[in-house]
């Protein structure tokens, strides 16, 4: 066997060696550049952004609400997109490597177009592309995981991961925030995000496709791959399932959080509040999602841990909806933490042990990835009517909370994995 042949045969081959703690560094470090290249955006910058350009008449929430749709729909079809794309490629630099780089190259130049912004439609056409763009990056991330972890190590290097999102979130904030002005801060989070995917592509070569192994073109089967079968793929669509309905309710959670301090808590501050409540929602998530993913690889079992903090964030959803105090938000945030950090890490490691064939990681991969981002186009749609006219917060919270359980229970539906 010629080594191109060997390494071909490699990147389809379910991975045996363990990797190393610089490896899962460097792939860390990436994913959380590509969160920093989306949060600082979401958090301040985009807001800021709408509030000078909404024009006469129009309110900048009803901007930001329009830009932010638009730039969903487009991450909800690049993901699963770019994931196939890169499941086919067969470039001498491996699978998911051209296009860490050419996202990571493409969202900093999409930052820096997005800052430039001097009307409502430019401001959403560059949300658009960094959106096109970083998924392009985010989807070969994600892909990398089972192309070289072992399954019984998924869940501590899931554990990082999840642990660089949530550190990207801040660090997108705090450059957004700390730079000072639009365009200073796009730059920032642009060179960060830049920055942040270098160690992984200089220092860790990528499996490569062989031609001979890449399948042929057809149009028609492309597209047709991006169907989800519940018949073929059992495991697969309960796991989806799992992670959409569990991702619903965390997204009603959040929605309202600063309506419902202002108007069901009646916080004097509610701005205060909700950084409150999410200083500590991400300290307990931070202290439990490398810990949780650890410590499922060394049972060797997934679907508990996932069942178990799903019930734990339905708890803590309920706690919202029948303790309606600040003491009680406090440990809501905290508890709802604990398991969001648990599920975030091993639920993504049941992701991958569920994935039907090597040669579409990335294209599966990205499917999955929809359930991340569909809750937030579906709770806006769930919470308004319930908060409106079926019974405020306390409906709100407990419907979040049977979506939880109903997602958390459906985990037992998967066969194929312990």
């Amino acid at each position: 066997m010629t080594p191109a042949a060997s390494a071909a045969s490699a990147a389809l081959r379910e991975p045996s060696e363990r990797v190393g703690r610089g490896w899962t560094a460097s792939l860390s470090l990436a994913n959380g550049a590509i969160w920093v290249g989306w949060y600082g955006p979401l958090q301040i910058l985009l807001a800021v952004q709408a509030e000078d350009l909404a024009p006469a008449g129009t309110s900048k929430e009803t901007v930001l609400a329009w830009v932010t749709g638009v730039g969903a729909v487009v991450s909800l079809a690049a993901n699963p997109l770019f994931g196939a794309l890169s499941d086919r490629t067969t470039s001498r630099w491996g699978r998911r490597t051209p296009w860490i780089v050419a996202g990571a190259s493409g969202g900093a130049l999409s930052l820096l177009f997005l800052s430039a912004a001097d009307s409502v439609w430019w401001l959403a056409a560059g949300w658009c592309l960094v959106q096109l763009t970083l998924n392009a990056a985010f989807a070969a991330v994600t892909a990398a995981v089972p192309d070289r972890v072992p399954r019984l190590q998924r869940g501590s290097v899931g554990g990082w991961l999840g642990a660089a999102q949530l550190l990207g979130v801040v660090v997108g904030t705090g450059l957004a925030t700390a730079v000072g002005g639009t365009v200073g801060g796009y730059a920032a989070c642009a060179v960060f995000t830049l920055a942040g995917v270098l160690p992984y592509v200089v220092r860790h070569r990528d499996l490569r496709l062989s031609a001979a192994d890449r399948p042929p073109w057809s149009p028609r089967d492309f597209l047709a791959g991006f169907r989800l079968s519940p018949r073929r793929h059992p495991d697969l669509a309960w796991a989806w399932l799992t992670r959409f309905l569990l991702n619903v309710s965390n997204s009603l959670v959040l929605l309202y959080l600063l309506y419902f301090l202002r108007d069901g808590l009646h916080r004097p501050d509610p701005d205060e509040g909700v950084l409150i409540l999410t200083a500590v929602n991400g300290a307990t998530m931070l202290a439990t999602v490398v810990v949780g993913g650890a410590w499922s690889d060394r049972t060797a079992r997934r679907k508990p841990f996932v069942m178990w903090s799903g019930a734990l964030m339905a708890v803590a959803t309920a706690m919202l909806a029948l303790w309606q105090t600040w003491p009680g938000a406090i440990v809501a945030a905290a508890v709802l933490g604990i398991g969001f950090g648990v599920f975030t890490s091993v639920d993504f490691a049941l992701m991958t042990d569920v994935l039907p064939t090597a040669a579409d990681r990335g294209k599966d991969l990205g499917i999955i990835n929809v359930a991340n981002s569909l809750p937030q186009v579906a709770a806006p749609a769930l919470a308004a009517p319930i908060v409106t006219h079926l019974g405020g917060y306390r409906t709100l919270y407990l419907t979040a909370a049977v979506i939880g359980l109903a997602g958390a229970g459906l985990v037992t539906r998967i066969k194929g994995v312990d």
